[in-house]
Formats: structure tokens, C-alpha cells, sequence
């Protein structure tokens, strides 16, 4: 056990001031997003809308974050990584209070694509910041705490979200995200004036490409579009999968998702860690990141036994911890070669992308073919990601032989 502990301590040192600043904004933003999952119940039972209109204002929520982080890049690259972010925390922080004084439906899609505009632009803007605040050796670690961070605050904001609906109601919701939000803004004021950073990693291009002409790239955001899809069902359509099917309840489903939670807390920084003495590739462990999440969704239809529902949830988890982490890390390692706010604003359209479109998507599917037919065509285009990726790491080797290992 001190072994485990000493290892999990050690995974953590190493990294600038400046990322656990970023990560503890980041925490906070994220944690202070606590309408997002309760919109659909705020919608339904507060404002009575219909199944088909949160279908619509959800898809205004995906249209929101696709423009937000295009945005985001471009105005990244003309102003700076720092205003950009001070602007998106305050601009969604205001955003956040207004959206509960829209009640009509086009309105509504209106102020949910605004929301998610405003907040999106802090991705890119973000990605760039730690590019420039880590060390290069420590990138893939950098990106995880942050990942981290993300996903501390994902189950803190439902849990937190709950207990003020309970006692304050949906309009002290609206309030206390805004205020979160302008909390980041003033820490990020506060922590990480750029006259006082020291950027760790300054290393551009002397003549920077636009994103959108590397071909590679592209091949890399269609693989992590095509992954984001895929990935997104576990938190869609699988839990249908585990009540329809496997007869578990709300709260045995709960227990298995926060199972994904406990695995990433515990395992992430240790295995990126221990990833980074043993290869130089990113790309290796992209595919078989790729293949285990294929793998878990093979595992369902091999047998009807309950404890497989475990096993595929174990081997996504780790899948999701070696594809995100280093796909990150690879694409601001990419970015050096242009603009970096379009290459890691690209990077976040790929998964936006995923939230219009995988959804939607996995439920048709299921509606018209049932389970087992859902999880092959899943495996299907996994495997075509991996395909994709594979084929990203010969062009690679193509683009630049001196690098045997890409």
C-alpha cells in the first residue's frame, strides 16, 4: 500500500506552478457548469417542455460548443491565450444568469447556444496556456491532471447542483454558476498574470501553417471524432443497456459509472507516468486506448453474465485513460507547427462533434436494431479509428524519417 501511495505521490511532482493554477480554475469552472446536467429536468419539469424540444435545445448545446471552440482558436491566436480565457469565464458567468429568464422554446436554443458558446471559448485558449506552462517532458502529465480536474468537477457539480435545487431551487442554480464562473476569472486574474508567468515552453514555428491545411491533422481529428462517438455511449445509451437488458437500478448504474470515476482518479497519473518511461510513441497508445474501447463493447454481446458489464467498463476506462491524454499531448505537441489556437481548437471540435451527433445516433440505433446490432456497428467504427490512426503514424514516418517512433 505505501508503494501504491508513493508511486501515486510521485506521478504528481514535476509539474509548473502555473498547470496546478490552471487546474484548480479549471476545477472550479468546471464544478460551477452544474445546470448542464440537470437542463433536461429544469426543461421538462420546470418550463414543460416536450422529449422532441430538449432534443432540439441539446442539439443547440452541441451547435454552441462546436462554434465556441472554433472561436476560441481563432481569437487565441490574435489576442492571447490569457484574455481569451479571462473573457470566456466572465462573458459564460453572465450567460449562465440570463438563461433563467428565457422561458419560450427558440429562445431557449438560442440562450444554450450562447452558454456554450461563451464557455467553449475557454477550451483552446486553455490547451495553448498549458502548452506554454509545461515543461516538454511533463506535456502527457500536464493534460491529465487537467483531465483530472475536469472530471473532479463533473462530480462535484451534480452533487453540489442537487442539494441547491433542493433547498434554493433552479433559479439559485442559474445564480451560483454565474458566480463560479466569475470566481475563476478572478483567480485566473489573480495567479496568473501573464507579465509575471514564465512560459516554460516557447518553442513555435518560425513560419506558422493554418491547421486546416494539414492533412494529417485531419486524419487525426476524424479519428478522435470517431472515438468521442463511441466513447459517448457509455454515458448515453449503455445505461439504457444496464436497465432494459441487465434490470439494474438507478442506483446500481450510478455505482457503475462512478466505478469509471474512481478507476481515473486512482490509475490516470500513475499509468501516464509509467507510459512515458517505457515508449516515446503517442500514437501506440492511441490504438490500444482505440482497441480496449472496442474490445468493451465486443465483451457485451459474448455473453449475457452481469459481471461482464464490469469488464467492459474496466477496459474503456483504461482505454479512455491512454487515448485522451496522449491525443491531447500529441495534438498541442502539433500545434508548434502553426497556429496553435486552431489546432487545439480543432482538437475540440472533434469531441464536440461527437455530443451533436453520438447521442442522437446511439439511441436510433437502438430503436431500430436493438442492443447487440448498436454494439457491433460501435466496435465497427472504433476499429475504423484505429485504422485511421495507424495510418496517421505511417504518414508520420513519411513526414519526418528521422523519428522512428512517432
Amino acid at each position: 500500500m505505501q508503494r501504491l501511495l508513493s508511486g501515486l505521490y510521485d506521478s504528481f511532482t514535476g509539474l509548473s506552478k502555473e498547470v496546478w493554477w490552471l487546474s484548480l480554475i479549471t476545477l472550479i469552472n468546471r464544478a460551477g457548469t452544474m445546470v448542464i446536467p440537470f437542463l433536461s429536468l429544469y426543461l421538462t419539469k420546470g418550463l414543460g417542455y416536450t422529449l422532441s424540444d430538449v432534443g432540439w435545445v441539446m442539439t443547440s448545446f452541441g451547435l454552441g460548443s462546436v462554434v465556441g471552440s472554433w472561436l476560441g482558436g481563432k481569437l487565441t491566436d490574435r489576442f492571447g491565450a490569457y484574455k481569451i480565457m479571462v473573457f470566456s469565464l466572465m462573458l459564460s458567468g453572465v450567460f449562465f444568469v440570463l438563461l433563467q429568464y428565457l422561458e419560450s422554446f427558440w429562445f431557449m436554443c438560442g440562450g444554450v447556444f450562447l452558454v456554450l458558446a461563451a464557455a467553449d471559448l475557454f477550451r483552446p485558449a486553455m490547451f495553448v496556456a498549458l502548452k506554454a506552462y509545461s515543461k516538454p517532458q511533463n506535456k502527457t502529465r500536464s493534460v491529465t491532471l487537467i483531465r483530472l480536474a475536469i472530471n473532479l468537477g463533473f462530480s462535484m457539480g451534480p452533487v453540489a447542483g442537487g442539494f441547491i435545487i433542493a433547498t434554493i431551487g433552479y433559479d439559485g442554480l442559474f445564480w451560483i454558476d454565474g458566480i463560479t464562473c466569475f470566481l475563476a476569472a478572478v483567480l485566473l486574474l489573480k495567479v496568473l498574470n501573464p507579465k509575471r508567468a514564465v512560459v516554460l515552453d516557447s518553442e513555435e514555428a518560425s513560419f506558422p501553417i493554418s491547421a486546416y491545411s494539414d492533412k494529417n491533422f485531419w486524419i487525426f481529428f476524424a479519428a478522435m471524432a470517431l472515438f468521442g462517438f463511441t466513447f459517448l455511449q457509455y454515458f448515453s445509451t449503455l445505461p439504457l443497456y444496464y436497465k432494459d437488458i441487465h434490470l439494474m437500478s438507478e442506483q446500481e448504474i450510478g455505482l457503475l459509472l462512478g466505478f469509471n470515476g474512481l478507476i481515473i482518479f486512482i490509475l490516470e497519473m500513475p499509468l501516464i507516468k509509467y507510459c512515458e518511461t517505457r515508449s516515446p510513441s503517442k500514437m501506440v497508445y492511441i490504438i490500444w486506448g482505440s482497441v480496449l474501447l472496442a474490445l468493451s463493447f465486443i465483451v457485451l454481446n459474448l455473453t449475457s453474465w452481469i459481471g461482464v458489464l464490469l469488464i467492459g467498463m474496466i477496459l474503456m476506462s483504461v482505454g479512455e485513460m491512454l487515448v485522451f491524454p496522449f491525443s491531447n499531448a500529441w495534438a498541442m505537441e502539433r500545434s508548434k507547427r502553426g497556429r496553435s489556437g486552431q489546432y487545439m481548437a480543432l482538437y475540440t471540435i472533434a469531441f464536440s462533434i461527437s455530443h451533436i451527433f453520438g447521442h442522437n445516433s446511439g439511441m436510433q440505433l437502438i430503436g431500430a436494431f436493438g442492443f447487440e446490432f448498436t454494439w457491433n456497428v460501435m466496435t465497427i467504427l472504433t476499429i475504423v479509428c484505429v485504422a485511421l490512426v495507424m495510418l496517421l503514424r505511417y504518414n508520420l514516418r513519411k513526414e519526418n524519417p528521422e523519428v522512428r517512433n512517432p
